[in-house]
C-alpha cells in the first residue's frame, strides 16, 4: 500500500492551485524529509509517497499527481520501467528522475522512457523545487554534468536480450538457471553472454554485469 498525504486537497482555491507531487523513494528518512521540505513550498503539495517501484503507477492513478519524482533503484521494479508505464497510462503526469546514481546510461534510458528531467540527489531542495516548476512549464531539466558525461559515453551497446541475460546473471546464476528463467536454450544464453562480454570489453560475465551497471546500461 502506498503512503498518501492529502490534507485538505481540493478543499480551497489555494490547494487547487498547488502542484500535486508523488514521491517514489525507498529510504524512509529521505522520503519523509523530501515530502516535508516540498510541502513547505507554497505552491506544492505531496499527495502520495511510495517505497517500491511496483506501487508507482497504481498510486498515481489513484491520486492523479501533476508530477512524479522517481528514484531509479527501487524494490519491486525499477523507477525507469515504472516511468514508461506511467507516461503511457497517465500522460498528464510529468516524470522527474531524482537519484543518487548519476550514470550516463540511466539518463539515456530515462529520456527514452519519457522523463522530463533527471537530477542527482546531492543538490539543495530549492533546486529540486525550481526543477519541478520548470518541468511543469514544459522545459526539460537535466543535471548539466551528467548530460555532458552521457554525450561522451555514447549509446548503450547492449541489445535488450543481452541486458535481460546480464540482469538474470547478477546474482551468479548458472547458464541453466538463466535459460530456464528467460525461456531460452543454454546455447542462446551463452551466445548473448559472449556478445555482452565482448561489447563491455570484459573477461567474464560478472565483470560484464559490473561494467554494465556502472554505466547504467542495466
Amino acid at each position: 500500500m502506498s503512503e498518501q498525504s492529502e490534507s485538505g486537497a481540493g478543499s480551497t482555491d489555494a490547494s487547487a492551485r498547488c502542484t500535486r507531487v508523488l514521491l517514489a523513494e525507498d529510504q524512509g528518512m529521505m522520503r519523509g524529509a523530501l515530502a516535508l521540505l516540498l510541502d513547505l513550498e507554497a505552491d506544492m503539495q505531496v499527495v502520495a509517497q511510495v517505497a517500491a517501484g511496483d506501487q508507482i503507477v497504481a498510486s498515481a492513478l489513484d491520486t492523479r499527481p501533476d508530477i512524479a519524482l522517481l528514484d531509479i533503484e527501487l524494490p519491486g521494479r525499477s523507477g525507469l520501467d515504472a516511468a514508461a508505464d506511467l507516461r503511457a497510462q497517465l500522460p498528464s503526469c510529468k516524470v522527474l528522475i531524482v537519484t543518487t546514481f548519476g550514470r550516463p546510461g540511466y539518463l539515456r534510458r530515462a529520456m527514452e522512457a519519457g522523463a522530463s528531467g533527471f537530477l542527482v540527489k546531492d543538490g539543495p531542495v530549492e533546486d529540486l523545487a525550481a526543477a519541478i516548476r520548470r518541468v511543469l512549464a514544459g522545459e526539460r531539466v537535466i543535471d548539466p554534468g551528467l548530460a555532458a558525461a552521457a554525450l561522451s559515453a555514447g549509446p548503450n551497446p547492449l541489445t535488450q536480450r543481452e541486458r535481460d541475460v546480464l540482469t538474470a546473471a547478477v546474482d551468479g546464476a548458472t547458464v541453466a538457471d538463466i535459460a530456464g528463467k528467460l525461456h531460452l536454450s543454454q546455447a542462446t544464453v551463452r551466445n548473448y553472454l559472449s556478445a555482452a562480454i565482448g561489447k563491455t570489453g570484459t573477461r567474464n560475465r560478472m565483470e560484464a554485469v559490473r561494467a554494465a551497471r556502472q554505466n547504467g546500461w542495466l
